[in-house]
């Protein structure tokens, strides 16, 4: 089973990262803080086949859930948008 760090702020990388994610329109508003909530708390964490890691969380800001995918690492940021398929257990 694959351990999943903890992560509490965002590194260089990640910053660059997440500058990344915004240039696409559809992501432009998504605001560090929310990705950082979501690493740090999510409602639900799934380990994915290749070993990347999905967080989701609800951000009642924007109103929608909010999906946070990180590299096998636990610290990278590989990608965050919002999930329109989530859907709570």
């Amino acid at each position: 089973m694959h351990q999943i760090p903890h992560v509490k702020d965002v590194g260089m990388q990640n910053l660059k990262s997440i500058l990344f994610i915004k240039k696409r329109p559809d992501r432009a508003i998504i605001k560090e803080e929310w990705i950082l909530e979501t690493i740090n708390n999510p409602l639900k964490t799934e380990i994915q086949s290749d070993g990347r890691i999905r967080k989701w969380s609800y951000v009642e800001e924007a109103g929608k859930y909010l999906r946070v995918i990180l590299l096998e690492d636990g610290e990278t940021i590989h990608n965050a948008f919002f999930d329109r398929s989530f859907k709570e257990e």
